[in-house]
Parts: C-alpha cells; sequence; structure tokens
C-alpha cells in the first residue's frame, strides 16, 4: 500500500519494473488529461499549498461553507472534493459540489456526477475495456492525430487472476486436455496428446478409491476423462497434497490464455495510467487490493483522496483503510476511464458507533460477526455506513477491511472507516515512506479527513446505529448444528443440558445414572479417563471463517504460551491443522509460532478440506471401544463451517465449532464440559494448575505480532512475488508498440467495430426508418437474459463460429474468457435459454426474420438483417435490464443492428449504458404500452429523432400498419444527449483526441 508519493503514483512506480516494464523504441508515451483541467475550474480559489510540502496543492473543501462542511460524514466530504476537483462546467457543474454540501437535505433525491481517482479491474471485465482502448487508438490514428494520446485518464489496475480452470486434480495429475487444432502447437511438449491418454487412474496413496475418479475405460479419449472427471474425489479418506497438481494446471492454463495475456502485458507497456498483476499473483484479495492503495493520491504534485470503482466484489473492502471504494459494472468503470463521471445518487449515511472495550477473548471473528449481525437487523439496503467512537481505534485495519468487505452481508453501498492513527500505523508497516506518511497525514488533516476522537464537532448522520463492544462474546457451535450458538461461557451448563433432554437437534438423552459415567482406557502405556464430552479430534481449519490472519495468529501465541506452561494435548486425541493456502503457513513461520503448534500435535498436514468434509484419520481402536462401552457421548472440535453429526466418525456424537484458539483450548481441556472461566486447563509437571486467562494472548500482543512481523512479511514477499518471480509472466512476449497488431486468427482477441463510422465531424441525428423488431419481450428482461455469460453451449452460434475456426468444444472456453472477442460476445447477446420472445412463442435465444419468414437463432437473423440494411429495435415491458451491470448487455445489442428500445421503463444502470453505446431508450407514455396500443411487433416501424433533441423530448413513432404514437426520450441529462449525439460515450471520447 503506498500513500501519494513522489513519483506521482504510489505503487506504480515500483511495479515498472516488473509488471509494467517499458517499451524500447516505442513513442514515448503521452497523455491527455481531460479531467483536472484547473483554469477553467470555478473552485480554483480553494487550492492551497501544504504547510509542510509548499510544492504540493490541494483542493481546500473545507473552506467552500466551513459550517455546513464540518456537519458532513467523512464519506460524503470526499465524494465532495471529487466534485469540486473534477467541475468543468459540462460533465460535472458548480451546483453539484452544492448538492454535496446540502447533503443532509438532499440525501436519495438527488444525483451527482463521480468520477474515481483509480479503477479496479478483475480480467473479465478489463479485457473488452482495454480492447476498446486499443481499438480506439487505431481510428484516432487512421483520422490523422496521434494515437499515443489515448490512455485511461485516470489510473487502472488489472489484475489478471480470474479465469483458472482446474485441468488437473488430486485424482488424475496426470491427466491432461487433448491439445487439438488451433492449440496443440502451444502446449509444451511434456503436455502433448500422446502422453496424455490415462485409463482409470488410481488417486494416490489410496488403496481403495471408490469414487467417480475411478471411472473410466481405454476406449475413451483423454478430453472425454477429463470433462467428466470430478473437481475433488468425495471418497478419499485421506487427500494427499500434489503440488505438481496445481502447477500443471497454471502452467496448461497459463497456454490457453496466452492470446489473453500477451495482449495484458501489451496494454501494461504501451498505456499509460496502466498497471498490470500479472498471474499467479492473486485474484482480487486483501493483499492485492491494499497493496494498489494510495489513501492519498498525487497528480502533478496535486494532492486528492483515493476514490476507487472496482468491478469485484471484494472492492469495497477498501473502505475499511480509509479509500472510498464503489462495486460497479463494467461499463461504468470504462467511462471512468474515459474521465466520464458516473452518476452516484446522494446516499443516506448511517452512523456505526462503536463503543466499550472488546473481551479479552473474543477474537476478530468474534467481533466482525457480532457486528455484521447487528448491521443486518438495522435495515440499512443501500445506505453508506461510517464507523466513529472510541471503539473503532480497538479495530485492525484487518479487522476494518474485513468488516467492510462483508457490507453485501448487511446490504450497505459503503461500510467506510476514515482514515485515523490506526490506518497511518498499518501504512507504516507495509512500507510507506516517512515523507510519504507525512505527507499523507498533513494532507488529511487540511481537509479535515483525518478521523480524531478529540475532535469536538461529531459529523452529523442520518441516523446512528450503537454497537457496544463490551457485548460481544465468543461463541462455539454445535453439537449437531452450525446455526445452533452457544456462549463459551455457558458452553458447561449447555453441554450437561443436551445430555438430559430429548434427543433433538441439540439433545442426547443420556438416562440421570449414566452422565456420570468415567471409563478408563490405556493408551500408550499410559491410563486415562475419558467422560461425557471428551475431545477426541481437534482440528483447525482456515480455509473459511479465518482469512483474517489475527485469528491464527491468537491460536500461534495461545500454543507458545501453552506448551511454555507444560501444558500438554492428551495423545489420543486427533489433532491437525489444515490451511487454506500456503499464506497461512508463510505468517506462522514468520511470527515464529508454527512450532510450538507443532509439538501441541497441530501440525500441517496440507491444504485442503479434509476434515471439514468429514476425512479424518481413524481413531485409536482402544479408545473407540472404551466409547463404546461406556455409551459416551464423545466430542470433536473444528474450525470449520460443518458439524453435522456423524460426520468425522459413527463414535463422535456431538461436534462443536470454534474460532481455532478455541479448538486448541479445549483440545488441552481434554473435554467440552468445562467453565473455560472457573476451570484449569490443566496442570504442569510441577502441579500448577493453569487456566485459560493464564496463557489467553491480549488483543494488543497480537496486534503487534500481526503489524510489526506478519504484514511487513506478506507485503515483502508480493512485492518480490510481483515484481520479480512470475517467471511465465517475465518471459511472456509481448509485442512493442504504440498501436497493437491484431491477430485475425485469434478467438480471444479481436478489434471491435465500435469505430468504423467515426469521422471528424459528427452527423446530425437521423430518422430510424421502417425497423424491424428483433424481439419484442415482456416484463423483468434482466442483463442475464441479454449478456453472454458462463460456458459456451454446443449447439450456440458462439460455438458454430468457433467450430468453423478449427476448435473442438473443449476449447471453447467460456463467455468470460472470450470477452474481447467481439464476434463470440455479439453472438452469445440473448442467447440465453430462458429468453421469452413473444414473437416464437416458447422459451429460448429464437426471433423470425420477417422477410423470410424463418423463424432462427437472434444472431442469424440479426446478421441477414444487417446484410439487408435493415436497422432492428427491440419492444420490452416494465423494468428492462434490471439485474446486475453488464457492459455486454449494451455493446451486444448495439453490434447486433438495434438502433433504438422501446419499453415501459428501464432499470436506472442499464438505461445509462444503453445510452453510453449510442443505443436511445425511448419509454411509452405512462399508461401506453405493447399491448395497449395493439402492436404485434410484425409491423415495421419509423422515428423521428428531432435535430433537437432535449430530455423528457417526446418523439413520434409510426407503423407500416398506420398506428401513430409518442413515445418520451429517457434521457436524463444534457450530457446524454451529447452523448447519443457523438454516437456513444466511445466516439464521444475518440473525437476529443482528435
Amino acid at each position: 500500500m503506498a500513500a501519494a508519493g513522489s513519483d506521482g503514483d504510489g505503487r506504480r512506480g515500483e511495479l515498472s519494473s516488473g509488471s509494467a516494464g517499458s517499451i524500447s523504441g516505442q513513442t514515448e508515451k503521452k497523455t491527455m488529461d481531460f479531467t483536472a483541467n484547473l483554469s477553467g475550474n470555478p473552485f480554483k480559489y480553494l487550492l492551497e499549498s501544504l504547510d509542510c510540502s509548499p510544492d504540493k496543492t490541494f483542493f481546500n473543501v473545507s473552506k467552500l461553507q466551513t459550517s455546513d462542511y464540518d456537519t458532513l460524514p467523512y464519506c460524503i466530504r470526499v465524494v465532495l472534493e471529487t466534485v469540486v476537483r473534477n467541475c468543468d462546467g459540462v460533465l460535472v457543474k458548480e451546483e453539484d459540489a452544492y448538492k454535496v454540501l446540502e447533503w443532509k437535505n438532499k440525501c436519495e433525491s438527488q444525483e451527482v456526477p463521480f468520477l474515481p481517482a483509480r479503477v479496479v479491474l478483475q480480467d473479465f471485465t478489463g479485457i473488452p475495456a482495454m480492447v476498446d482502448f486499443a481499438a480506439m487508438r487505431d481510428a484516432v490514428k487512421k483520422l490523422g492525430s496521434d494515437p499515443a494520446f489515448v490512455n485511461p485518464v485516470c489510473a487502472t489496475d488489472l489484475i489478471a487472476d480470474h479465469s483458472l480452470q482446474l485441468d488437473f486434480t488430486k485424482c488424475v495429475a496426470q491427466n491432461a486436455p487433448s491439445a487439438t487444432s488451433a492449440d496443440s502447437h502451444r502446449l509444451p511438449s511434456k503436455l502433448s496428446p500422446a502422453k496424455s491418454a490415462v485409463s482409470k487412474s488410481q488417486c494416490r496413496g489410496q488403496s481403495e478409491c471408490r469414487g467417480a475418479c475411478n471411472v473410466g475405460t481405454t476406449s475413451r479419449s483423454s478430453q472425454e476423462q477429463i470433462e467428466n472427471t470430478p473437481m475433488l474425489c468425495p471418497f478419499h479418506l485421506q487427500p494427499i497434497p500434489e503440488p505438481e497438481a496445481a502447477l500443471k494446471s497454471l502452467e496448461i492454463e497459463f497456454n490457453r490464455n496466452k492470446e489473453r495475456l500477451q495482449f495484458l502485458k501489451w496494454c501494461s507497456k504501451a498505456f499509460q495510467n496502466v498497471t498490470v498483476i500479472p498471474p499467479e499473483t492473486g485474484t482480487v484479495h486483501q493483499v492485492n487490493l491494499e497493496y494498489l492503495s494510495r489513501v492519498v493520491m498525487e497528480q502533478r504534485d496535486l494532492l486528492y483522496p483515493d476514490t476507487v470503482l472496482g468491478t469485484d466484489s471484494h472492492t469495497t473492502m477498501l473502505n475499511g483503510l480509509g479509500v472510498l471504494a464503489l462495486g460497479m459494472g463494467g461499463i461504468e468503470s470504462e467511462a471512468a476511464m474515459l474521465g466520464i463521471p458516473v452518476t452516484l445518487s446522494l446516499p443516506e449515511v448511517v452512523g456505526c458507533e462503536l463503543t466499550g472495550l472488546i473481551s479479552p477473548f473474543a477474537t476478530s471473528i468474534d467481533v466482525v460477526l457480532s457486528i455484521t449481525k447487528h448491521l443486518r437487523k438495522a435495515e440499512i439496503s443501500g445506505r453508506f455506513v461510517e464507523f466513529f467512537g472510541e471503539g473503532v481505534s480497538l479495530l485492525s485495519v484487518a479487522d476494518r477491511t474485513t468488516i467492510a468487505n462483508m457490507s453485501p452481508e448487511y446490504g450497505a453501498t459503503v461500510a467506510f472507516f476514515p482514515v485515523d492513527q490506526v490506518t497511518l500505523s498499518h501504512l507504516e508497516q507495509t512500507g510507506v515512506g516517512f515523507q510519504k506518511l507525512k505527507t499523507c497525514e498533513a494532507y488529511l488533516r487540511a481537509v479535515k479527513l483525518f478521523r480524531d476522537e478529540k475532535c469536538v464537532r461529531r459529523p452529523e448522520y442520518s441516523k446512528i446505529i450503537e454497537i457496544n463492544l463490551n457485548s460481544i462474546v465468543p461463541y462455539v457451535s454445535g453439537p449437531k448444528r452450525p446455526q445452533d450458538r452457544v456462549a463459551v461461557v455457558d458452553m458447561k451448563k449447555d453441554f450437561e443440558a443436551c445430555l438430559s433432554e430429548k434427543v433433538g437437534f441439540k439433545a442426547f438423552q443420556i438416562p440421570p445414572e449414566k452422565q456420570k459415567v468415567v471409563v478408563p482406557v490405556t493408551y500408550g502405556h499410559s491410563e486415562y479417563l475419558l467422560s461425557h464430552g471428551c475431545v477426541l479430534i481437534a482440528a483447525v481449519i482456515s480455509c473459511t471463517n479465518n482469512c483474517n490472519p489475527s485469528v491464527m495468529l491468537t491460536a500461534g501465541l495461545l500454543a507458545k504460551k501453552a506448551v511454555e506452561a507444560g501444558l500438554k494435548v492428551k495423545p489420543y486425541i486427533n489433532t491437525s491443522m489444515s490451511p487454506g493456502s500456503g499464506t497461512v503457513t508463510h505468517y506462522l513461520t514468520a511470527s515464529g509460532v508454527l512450532n510450538f503448534l507443532t509439538q501441541l500435535g497441530f501440525d500441517i498436514t496440507g491444504y485442503g478440506c479434509s476434515r471439514c468434509v468429514g476425512s479424518s484419520s481413524p481413531i485409536p481402536e482402544e479408545i473407540v471401544t472404551a466409547i463404546k462401552e461406556g455409551e459416551l457421548v464423545a466430542c470433536g472440535i473444528f474450525s470449520g463451517s460443518k458439524n453435522f453429526e456423524g460426520n468425522r466418525c459413527s463414535c463422535i456424537r456431538a461436534n462443536y465449532l470454534a474460532n481455532p484458539p478455541l479448538v486448541i483450548a479445549y483440545a488441552l481441556a481434554g473435554t467440552v464440559n468445562i467453565d473455560l472461566q472457573t476451570e484449569a486447563l490443566g496442570e504442569n509437571a510441577q502441579g500448577k494448575k493453569i487456566f485459560l486467562r493464564d496463557i489467553w494472548p491480549s488483543r494488543e500482543e497480537v496486534l503487534q505480532v500481526e503489524e510489526n512481523i506478519v504484514i511487513p512479511s506478506m507485503f515483502k514477499e508480493l512485492k518480490v512475488k510481483i515484481e520479480k518471480q512470475n517467471s511465465r509472466w517475465n518471459l511472456l512476449e509481448a509485442p512493442e508498440s504504440t498501436l497493437f497488431p491484431w491477430d485475425h486468427r485469434s478467438t480471444y482477441i479481436r478489434s471491435p467495430p465500435f469505430f468504423q463510422k467515426l469521422d471528424n465531424i459528427t452527423a446530425p441525428l437521423q430518422p430510424i426508418e421502417k425497423a424491424h423488431v428483433l424481439l419484442y419481450l415482456g416484463d423483468s428482461v434482466t442483463t442475464d437474459h441479454i449478456s453472454p455469460a458462463g460456458s459456451i453451449p454446443r449447439a450456440s452460434s458462439a460455438a458454430k463460429y468457433l467450430a468453423q475456426r478449427s476448435l473442438a468444444p473443449r476449447e471453447f472456453n467460456s463467455y468470460g474468457a472470450r470477452r474481447g472477442n467481439d464476434a463470440v460476445m455479439t453472438r452469445g447477446t440473448f442467447a440465453n435459454m430462458k429468453l421469452q420472445n413473444k414473437l416464437v412463442g416458447k422459451t429460448g435465444p429464437k426471433t423470425i426474420h420477417f422477410p423470410s419468414g424463418q423463424m432462427m437463432d437472434v444472431f442469424d437473423a440479426a446478421e441477414l438483417y444487417q446484410k439487408a440494411d435493415i436497422p432492428l429495435i427491440i419492444i420490452a415491458g416494465k423494468k428492462y435490464g434490471s439485474g446486475n451491470s453488464r457492459d455486454w448487455a449494451a455493446k451486444g445489442p448495439f453490434l447486433l443492428g438495434v438502433r433504438a428500445v422501446i419499453a415501459e421503463s428501464y432499470e436506472k444502470i442499464h438505461k445509462e449504458q444503453l445510452v453510453g453505446i449510442g443505443i436511445p431508450p425511448l419509454q411509452f407514455l405512462p399508461g401506453d404500452s405493447a399491448e395497449s396500443l395493439g402492436l404485434s411487433g410484425k409491423e415495421q416501424y419509423s422515428i423521428s429523432i428531432p435535430a433537437s433533441l432535449a430530455p423528457g423530448d417526446t418523439v413520434k413513432v409510426k407503423t407500416t400498419g398506420g398506428k401513430l404514437f409518442s413515445v418520451i426520450a429517457a434521457f436524463d441529462k444534457e450530457a446524454e444527449i451529447t452523448f447519443f449525439k457523438q454516437g456513444g460515450i466511445l466516439n464521444y471520447v475518440a473525437r476529443k483526441y482528435l
């Protein structure tokens, strides 16, 4: 993570040697900034120099209207700064700033333009955006301007690890997909077809694998075997880690996506403001997001807050770092890259006040889940949440980002933690230099964006929710279902109640005379006493609810203190640790606690779901015999997410879920029938009783280790991994040119036709004459019905296109992977099998081609219409385009030849996307519909669009059947009319380069 720096781009300057690279012999990169024209900014009088760095300037928005500004929530202050800084009088107007300043009176009734400092893309959404930029360079060059000027106007980070497919698993590590046709020459020799055929491959280390992975005959091809092999054999008792399987999967994945990755590497070198995080580094998870974050941006010595639009669901976690981050669709993010603001409805901001102290035994997971539970009950859907109060300082940045990342769980758009001293301390541990931190803090304090509990005036919120951290106590779940939560302080009482009560979801109905049964057993030359509640399995599984490092560190420090106090885990207890990734091993080793976990029996057995799915090694026979003889309710305790009865072993009737340190605590005690507050875990060699309070690490100890050892180590490793150790990416060849050399044979990357009609002069609006209806749709047609998604069906138009290029079905890949090829994506538009086109009368991606009267695929009909130069329209009902934002839901119809949509109502975001691509959204007058007007969809339609078109104007529509009716031009603002007249946002921006 980096704050504002002299390189003007934080970490980005450090990435140049690894991911961005340089272009030898290439024309020097140029950029044209459309968003920071300060000379025409009406608020330029607010520009000031920073006291500690006079060469750096900033907009001191706190002086706009001091009394009102001080009452704004911090997140709204950030929005205000973006509006003030980007005010150009056209896309961002002066009155927009005053709307934000009057936020409390105008929230949810006003919309303002929002232009982020950065855009974060994952590769599925990033590829089409970068393809558009590459095509724009071609168009600008063709019209005589310098293509090197074409660059994203804001910093753009693209993470390239979202397309991984599992070709190799533990069951079939030797198998490889059959390399056919177009891709066969790209595979390494060791993965050649001749060596890939394997029949009935048995799982390594398993003497009796009864799973489907053992199915097959020698007559089946390797391709068929791989295609029908399960991801993980569910019948294994002891899955064995096989790193070579992962390495081979990555190798073939790299080759499969070589064209896409070469294009991305060219982008990282050819475009200004673009950083590509290469494959094998990780998806948009916490470390990558924090590594890329600036907190304070700097451009040509101008300081401003880091704000983000991201296309990944994890984007919102950045709000825990004091970075205002919103999840958006691909087309909104691409618009921001082009310098076009997105529309933000001024939200209500709910203040969440954290008070009190956190219980010493409550882990970060307890805190996060408890806060999430409170907010879920508060009904805050669609609102911003901002945290304040003395309790905020008790939360680490990891806690904050986890809470912010869970905002979809409680319905908030944003869960914002303003920057404070905890944030700055975290920044320092990630490697940010002293001068950058000093500049960052000085700027944030100057514009009153630094949270300080000593501040006498608190922001005003729409409403306030108070959460007392004292009320957060650790829980376990069980003994049979994960939803049955038990406070640890009540565990002994609850377990004894489970023994007594009638058999059910929680109880076992043990007769009173048998509840105190004690069974002696000899194991390993020592005698032990077993009773109800005795622990037989204790497993730490860190793949689900334990992604926060502090929880695993708490477990490690607890183990260290237990060993030093002389405690041991009874040898008959089956203990293990199965992290979700090697990152856990890395920070447990770096912090020096892994050895102590091993001494207690919690050594790493592999990376996977072994214990969570019931794959436990056998319980010692003498222990099982004693349990059965005494009819004891024996227990297992796990930190996973499943505790179904009998899931691990038939002799274990009670299974509890707990956080990792509690798993270790109960393993040390040897029983769950214990009051951890008042009863000792055990005795050391000297006979001294050791209580949980004696060995439980304080929150301060855990945070100190996390911030001083783990965080610096993780960021250092990630930096090296990104910049130096990615050998495949470093050796990948990419073009050294300003223009991308399109390969017409490529089925992944293709120059889109959006700029085919681009000219220096904007043509006047033309009427739409005698358009046919491509689709006649009903209500609630979603972007899932419109946009291509998922795998490519073998009988689809896209499949036919790929088959014509000699690709086998195995090589079709997915629509997501081929989002950079408009020919595939256009063929996948309206290809959803659930589509209901009234022209056809049955579900499916079919329509009627009226000139011929034939029913055919939507794409095939559209292609025939375009060859005959016949325009197309879509007729729809209410809520057209509802659902998730998808860029190809607008791009696809445009490339099919759709020149207008007439609907009863629209999903707002999709309507904006239609405008952005150049399709006018027309709306039936109130009370009108296709049915009420008697439209069959078989007519041809002529639409007169006046040159003086304005938002909300009525437009005349005439059909060949003689019907004449009016529709509303459903544009919301003048800027949208401008985009439409220019042929969409892409053409609008391209002309600015001319």
